[in-house]
């Protein structure tokens, strides 16, 4: 809990550093834009205005309250990205349904990325050096990753050229980013760690993660244990005779399977005889993940 504390200190020093009229950040090339530049800042939510070219304009108001109720108990997980426009004034450039919802619990801050005018190669060069601290937790660093495709439109193989990692190491960051939030959490604390949120990855209700995680850390189960629990709830969800067909494939098509499951990022199914015939099942639940699979496939 002391990380956690320097690093909410850290963003209010921030925060203070940029509300000092003398140190008015405009650019990159100003006096402390480096200490403000990729790191996280507590922003007054009234110094934030939204986009007026925000291309979403419905919010559902169910939706919105459940994420007001996991930011009320939780805190905001993903800080927001900001767009720094004057003195003290900001615009959203991404993360409106976060500010609304904190705006609903009463939070008068929010941990915010703040963006020095429109200077994209600046912000890739920020984000990259903040991967390669050593103080980040592997949701940071996931997080870190995911703020380079979505806003430098980086692709996983440029990534890997940029920050110097194999693209199986981005793809395992990236998977953590679809455990529940509460186990994000549990990680970023200390409970769990990388270890077991990819083991809980391969579980895709939520439901499931969640009472797994609550054996981990309750049972302190190591990793192994998780994978093989991960394990367990496979067998015991899939049917009998599909369980009987797995158990006969041969090693090289469940390695096969193994690799292309965490390359791809998706659950691939291998079935295959001792004579080499067979099938590969990857299964999708939207086009857009359909696309990502495809470009990955090509892209080899």
């Amino acid at each position: 809990m002391a990380k956690a504390t320097k690093k909410q200190a850290l963003g209010r020093g921030l925060s203070a550093l940029l509300k000092d009229p003398e140190n008015d950040i405009q650019s990159v090339a100003d006096k402390n834009a480096d200490k403000v530049v990729g790191n996280i800042v507590e922003l007054d939510l009234e110094a934030i205005e939204v986009n007026p070219f925000q291309p979403r304009s419905n919010f559902n108001d169910e939706a919105l309250s459940e994420l007001a109720t996991s930011i009320r108990e939780l805190g905001v997980i993903q800080p927001i990205t900001v767009r720094k426009m004057n003195f003290n004034q900001y615009q959203l450039v991404s993360g409106e349904r976060r500010f609304r919802a904190s705006k609903l619990v009463g939070l008068k801050t929010i941990p915010a990325y703040i963006r020095i005018a429109n200077d994209q190669e600046s912000l890739e060069m920020a984000l990259v050096e903040n991967i390669q601290r050593q103080d980040l937790d592997p949701i940071e660093i996931a997080l870190s990753y995911q703020r380079l495709i979505d806003e430098i439109q980086l692709t996983q193989e440029k990534m890997s050229d940029r920050v110097g990692k194999k693209r199986s190491t981005i793809t395992n960051y990236l998977r953590l980013l679809r455990l529940d939030p509460i186990i994000q959490t549990g990680i970023r604390d200390g409970f769990t760690t990388m270890g077991h949120g990819r083991a809980l990855v391969n579980i895709e209700k939520k439901e499931d993660q969640i009472a797994l995680y609550e054996r981990i850390v309750g049972e302190n189960l190591s990793v192994r244990e998780t994978e093989r629990a991960v394990k367990a709830y496979h067998e015991k969800s899939t049917p009998t005779n599909t369980s009987k067909s797995k158990a006969k494939s041969p090693a090289f098509a469940t390695s096969a399977e193994n690799e292309l499951t965490e390359h791809l990022s998706a659950k691939v199914a291998v079935q295959a005889t001792e004579k080499g015939k067979g099938k590969i099942t990857i299964p999708f639940s939207t086009e857009e993940e359909f696309n990502r699979i495809k470009k990955l496939i090509i892209s080899g």
